[in-house]
């Protein structure tokens, strides 16, 4: 008898189900409700635009974002790791080879940086800091617009860290004039690439005047 009422409850009740998303009935899946609670999003960091654009070169704008949250394998990291003894830069051997230096203030990343920013911001001291960097490419004038400043910033990044590692693998070493020529034709190029592009248009001018 037990059993006859049992089955006759269960074939008589109708199965129902609900997706709930942090204690919300979405009435149905909704998929960007459950990403969204799956990767909370965070507010939007200080550097994202710095690293990420429009029309950015996408390996300058990765190597960017590595080189800004200070994950690029430099010697001081290499040496925390135990990978290897000596921190001192491949290319200068004068301090340790840490982010800032290698990339900003070795003699050979500052004579880089000196011809940059000769041409787009010639009253602009020596680039330091990382934020000092990331603030220098905020900023905007009509002679080196915000966009200009991003593009030859990447570029720079990448060339500087490539050059570096040129040295420490193959013992190539080439003058930062040469590393220059090479950013300011492939700056020329991601310019001319989007040339049709209205915020691109008067870039080319303001970079080879």
């Amino acid at each position: 008898m037990n059993y006859s009422w049992k089955q006759k409850l269960v074939e008589t009740e109708s199965d129902n189900y609900s997706w709930v998303v942090e204690n919300s009935d979405c009435r149905g899946f909704s998929s960007s409700r459950t990403w969204d609670a799956l990767r909370p999003r965070e507010d939007e960091k200080s550097w994202a635009s710095s690293v990420w654009f429009k029309g950015a070169v996408p390996k300058h704008a990765f190597n960017m974002w590595v080189s800004n949250s200070n994950r690029l394998p430099t010697r001081q990291r290499l040496v925390a790791w135990g990978v290897i003894n000596s921190a001192d830069c491949c290319i200068c051997s004068a301090m340790p080879e840490t982010r800032d230096h290698v990339l900003l203030t070795c003699d050979f990343a500052s004579a880089i940086w000196s011809k940059v920013l000769n041409r787009l911001s010639p009253s602009h001291r020596q680039i330091c800091t990382w934020s000092e960097l990331l603030s220098w490419m905020r900023q905007s004038t009509e002679q080196a617009p915000s966009l200009l400043r991003k593009v030859a910033a990447q570029a720079s990044v990448y060339h500087i860290w490539r050059q570096r590692n040129n040295v420490l693998h193959n013992n190539l070493r080439i003058p930062p004039s040469a590393i220059f020529k090479i950013i300011d034709r492939e700056i020329r190029n991601t310019i001319t690439g989007r040339r049709l592009r209205r915020r691109w248009q008067p870039l080319t001018l303001l970079w080879i005047r």
